[in-house]
């Protein structure tokens, strides 16, 4: 059963009042070890990079649908992961929020006047590259049109958000790390997509954040 964008914005107000799931939410997506890596950081020490991130919601054929993107293959950590639209933190940007909107429009080519805020989520810790991640909740009334910033974004994943709230699309895979050999990591399986990791994390306070005002 789908979710007409129409009754989505209905009940997004109440998603202010909500007192997020956090860690709880989390810790269902966090890999093996890595709970345990950042309950030991000292993140006064480490000082991460801060970077901040857009869960974008907007209308496509009168449904619901939440916005991701496939990075770019490259020599790095996140080559061709899935993630939301968003990067680091610049020194002319005003604060986070301004930082997610400004990335979502280069990446994806989405105005910021197209673009509603309605609230930030709870931060996440990337232990490979010692970053923050803020992630903002926010939503177009529109139909958008992406236009893709070619070195960095490869494609764009639309997810329906009726298929986001099943839990079917909830799996666990056996892969290799380089921190622990072979083990089993929780995700979400999309389309031919396996997303895992910070992104996983912060789709499951989303999700469960939406369930709790549906």
């Amino acid at each position: 059963m789908g979710m007409l964008f129409d009754e989505f914005l209905k009940y997004t107000p109440k998603i202010l009042n909500v007192d997020l799931p956090a860690t709880h939410a989390h810790l269902k997506m966090v890999p093996p070890k890595r709970e345990e890596l950042m309950r030991n950081t000292d993140f006064t020490k480490i000082k991460p990079k801060k970077a901040a991130v857009m869960m974008l919601f907007y209308p496509k054929n009168t449904q619901t649908h939440l916005a991701l993107i496939v990075r770019t293959s490259y020599n790095g950590v996140h080559s061709s992961q899935i993630a939301f639209p968003g990067g680091k933190v610049e020194e002319d940007d005003l604060d986070l929020q301004h930082t997610a909107i400004r990335e979502t429009h280069e990446e994806i080519g989405i105005h910021p006047n197209h673009i509603n805020v309605v609230r930030s989520f709870t931060e996440v810790y990337i232990p490979p590259s010692n970053y923050m991640v803020y992630p903002f909740l926010g939503y177009s009334e529109n139909e958008l049109d992406f236009t893709l910033q070619q070195d960095e974004v490869a494609g764009m994943v639309e997810l329906p958000l009726a298929e986001f709230l099943d839990d079917t699309i909830l799996m666990q895979i056996t892969m290799q790390t380089s921190y622990a050999g072979a083990i089993e990591v929780p995700g979400f399986q999309v389309k031919e997509h396996f997303i895992w990791g910070a992104t996983a994390m912060m789709m499951s306070e989303l999700k469960e954040t939406i369930k709790m005002i549906l």
